[in-house]
C-alpha cells in the first residue's frame, strides 16, 4: 500500500467515525481559514495525492484526530487525539438543514471544467485576458461550420419546432447508418442508431442503462474524464488500464488482462484518443477485440475524432473488427464539422444485439424519457455526412490543424524539461514534465501557477485520470501566431519554475 493510499484510507475512516460527509469536512476546514475545495478532497480520498501540513492540521482538527496520524499512521498519535466532535444540527424555530448534493456525486470529477477553470473565470471578471487552451472548442479560434450546413439548417428551422422520435429523425439516422457501412460496421439498421445532444449525453445514457452498483468498467488512463465520471455516476466502478507513453500511447494489453474480474462488464476504447492524440493501428484494435471476446465484455468505442486523422493514417472502427461482439460506437459532428455548440452526436449498436436485448430495452426507456435530442441539429446530419468533407483540408500539410499540430509538437519538445509524443489525430497534445527538475508534486497547482503567472489555461494530467503529476493537456486550435506566443510564455514560465519555492 502506498503512502497516498494509506492516507486516503485513514482519512476515509476518520470521516466515517466522525459521521462527516465531504461537504461537512470542507466547511469545517474552511472555518479554520485553510483552503480546501471539492476537487482536492476527492483527490485525497481517491488516493491521488496527500495534503501539505497546514491542510492536514486543519483536517485533523475538523475530524478530531491527530494530523500526524493522518499523514504518517502513527498509532500513538491517534490514541492521544481527542474524540471526534459530531456535527451539530442548527435549529431555528423549525428544524433546518442545508441542501446537499447527492452522495452519488462524491466520486465524480470533471476537472476539464473544474477548479482551475473557475479560477480563470474569476480572473476574467477582474479584467484579466486568459488564453484558453483547455477545451477543444473550435469556434472561438475562427473555425467555421461549412456554409451548406448553416444554410440547410436555416431552411429547415420551421420544420423543427416539434419533437422527433426518441431515437431521432429518420434522415439523420439513415445518414449515420450509411456512414457505418462505409466504416465497415456490419449489420446495422436505422433502428440501431440513436441521435443525442452530443456524444456526452449518449455516454451517460449507455452506462446508466448497463451498470448495477459495483459493476466494473475498464477505462483508459489517461481518458476523457466524462467516461470515468459517468461510470461512477451510474453506480459502477471505473478501473483504469494504462496507455503506454513509450509505445505511442497505445493500450497496455497485459495491464487490461490483469484488471479483469468477474464484475467487469465492459471495455472502453477512445480512438483517436483524447487527451493523447494517439491513433490505434488495426493490430492493436484486434488485440483489444480478442480480450473482449475472451472475457465476454461489451465494447464501447468513442470515435468522435475519427475524421481528424493526420499523416495519411487510417482510422479503423473497432466494431468493424468485432461483428460477433456487442459493440456501441460513438461519434458526432462537434469536432469534424466545427459545430461543438450544436450538440450533434450519435451511437451505433452492432454485433450480437440478440444477446443485448434487455439492455437495449433499457436504452430505449432512457431515450424515451429525454423525449429526443435537438431537432435542428439532427436536420443537418444528412447534409454534413453526405456532402463535401471540408475537414479534410485541415488535416493535410498546409491545413490549419496539421500545421498547428506540427508547430506545437516542435515547440513543446524544444522546452527543457518537457517532452511530447506526436499526436496523430484530434486537437490535443499531452506533454510530459520533468517533475524532478520542476519539483512538481501537485499538477493542479502547476496549472494554477501557470494561469496566475502567464494567463494560460491548460488542464492538468490528473484531470484525465492520469495518476502521476507529470502531464498536462494543450489544445492546439489557436492560430500559429497565438500558439507561438503561448509556447514562449510557457517556456519563460518553466525556465524558473520550481513548485513550492
Amino acid at each position: 500500500m502506498t503512502e497516498m493510499d494509506t492516507f486516503a484510507s485513514r482519512l476515509s475512516s476518520a470521516m466515517e467515525d466522525a459521521n462527516l460527509k465531504q461537504a461537512d469536512v470542507i466547511r469545517l476546514v474552511q472555518e479554520q481559514g485553510a483552503k480546501l475545495g471539492k476537487s482536492q478532497l476527492s483527490q485525497y480520498l481517491a488516493g491521488k495525492t496527500v495534503p501539505r501540513k497546514p491542510v492536514a492540521d486543519a483536517l485533523g482538527e475538523a475530524l478530531g484526530v491527530s494530523a500526524t496520524w493522518l499523514l504518517e499512521g502513527d498509532a500513538s498519535a491517534q490514541q492521544e487525539a481527542p474524540a471526534a466532535v459530531p456535527v451539530r444540527e442548527v435549529v431555528e424555530h423549525d428544524a433546518w438543514s442545508p441542501i446537499k448534493k447527492s452522495r452519488k456525486l462524491d466520486n465524480v470529477l470533471y476537472d476539464v471544467r473544474g477548479p482551475v477553470l473557475e479560477e480563470a473565470e474569476r480572473m476574467e471578471k477582474s479584467g484579466a485576458r486568459i488564453l484558453k487552451l483547455n477545451i477543444g472548442n473550435p469556434a472561438p479560434f475562427d473555425f467555421r461550420a461549412p456554409e451548406e450546413m448553416i444554410f440547410d439548417m436555416s431552411r429547415q428551422l420551421v420544420d423543427c419546432e416539434g419533437y422527433s422520435s426518441a431515437k431521432g429523425l429518420f434522415s439523420a439516422r439513415k445518414a449515420v447508418m450509411q456512414y457505418a457501412q462505409i466504416k465497415g460496421i456490419e449489420d446495422v439498421t436505422v433502428s440501431d442508431i440513436y441521435m443525442g445532444n452530443g456524444v456526452s449525453e449518449l455516454i451517460n445514457l449507455s452506462l446508466l442503462a448497463l451498470l448495477d452498483n459495483g459493476d466494473e468498467v475498464l477505462v483508459p488512463s489517461p481518458d476523457y474524464p466524462l467516461w470515468t465520471a459517468c461510470v461512477s455516476l451510474a453506480g459502477g466502478t471505473p478501473v483504469h488500464y494504462v496507455c503506454d507513453e513509450q509505445a505511442e500511447w497505445y493500450p497496455d494489453i497485459d495491464d487490461i488482462r490483469s484488471k479483469i474480474t468477474p464484475r467487469t462488464k465492459a471495455l472502453v476504447v477512445i480512438n483517436p484518443n483524447n487527451p493523447t492524440g494517439a491513433l490505434y493501428p488495426r493490430e492493436v484494435l484486434q488485440e483489444l477485440v480478442e480480450v473482449a471476446r475472451e472475457f465476454d465484455l461489451i465494447l464501447y468505442s468513442d470515435e468522435i475524432y475519427d475524421r481528424l486523422v493526420m499523416d495519411d493514417l487510417e482510422h479503423v472502427s473497432l466494431a468493424s473488427l468485432a461483428p460477433d461482439l456487442f459493440c456501441v460506437t460513438f461519434s458526432g459532428l462537434s469536432k469534424s464539422h466545427m459545430v461543438a455548440g450544436y450538440r450533434i452526436g450519435w451511437m451505433i449498436l452492432s454485433g450480437n444485439k440478440a444477446k443485448a436485448k434487455d439492455y437495449i430495452l433499457g436504452l430505449n426507456m432512457l431515450c424515451n424519457m429525454r423525449m429526443c435530442s435537438n431537432v435542428p441539429g439532427q436536420s443537418i446530419v444528412q447534409t454534413a455526412l453526405g456532402g463535401h468533407q471540408s475537414v479534410k483540408s485541415y488535416v493535410v500539410p498546409g491545413g490549419r490543424v496539421y500545421e498547428q499540430r506540427e508547430f506545437v509538437y516542435e515547440a513543446l519538445n524544444s522546452i527543457p524539461g518537457v517532452s511530447a509524443v506526436k499526436p496523430r489525430a484530434g486537437f490535443y497534445v499531452f506533454p510530459k514534465l520533468d517533475v524532478k527538475k520542476f519539483n512538481i508534486t501537485n499538477d493542479e497547482q502547476f496549472a494554477l501557477d501557470l494561469l496566475h503567472d502567464k494567463r494560460l489555461l491548460i488542464v492538468h494530467g490528473s484531470g484525465f485520470n492520469w495518476k502521476k503529476p507529470d502531464h498536462f493537456r494543450v489544445v492546439f486550435l489557436p492560430r500559429i501566431e497565438v500558439l507561438k506566443e503561448a509556447m514562449e510564455d510557457l517556456a519563460d514560465f518553466l525556465a524558473t519554475y520550481r513548485q513550492g519555492a
